[in-house]
């Protein structure tokens, strides 16, 4: 007899609510200390609602339970102009957290990849 066990979703495989908080958390530090975002995540108000609407986005983007509340992201960035120096930034910056996190790299992949699926409601809108 075979099992056929539905393999785990992406929000799973993140660590779910808690996982997904941890790396966020960290992601907004790597961007805090990265020359060519620091500024751009400095200049904001409320830090701490970017965390949140982020941790929101990647909760439900991932499979989760958690409704996002946010903007879209072409609103969210829309006259921000950004580059893509600073896309690959923010990206270096979110891989990084999720290998510090211990992320197996087939997981890191499907997170590049979705982001990446954004690119055009990010760069230079």
């Amino acid at each position: 007899m075979t099992s056929t066990s539905t393999p785990a979703s992406l929000y799973e495989r993140l660590g779910r609510n808690a996982g997904i908080t941890r790396i966020v958390t960290d992601v907004v530090e790597a961007h805090l200390a990265n020359p060519l975002v620091a500024a751009r995540y400095r200049a904001v108000k409320d830090i701490d609602r970017v965390r949140n609407m982020a941790i929101e986005f990647f909760c439900a983007g991932t499979g989760g339970p958690e409704p996002y509340t946010g903007r879209d992201m072409l609103s969210t960035h829309k006259g921000m102009n950004i580059s893509e120096q600073e896309y690959m930034a923010v990206m270096d910056d979110i891989l990084g957290a999720l290998e510090k996190h211990q992320v197996d790299a087939a997981t890191r992949g499907e997170v590049a990849g979705i982001l990446y699926s954004l690119k055009g409601d990010i760069l230079r809108v």
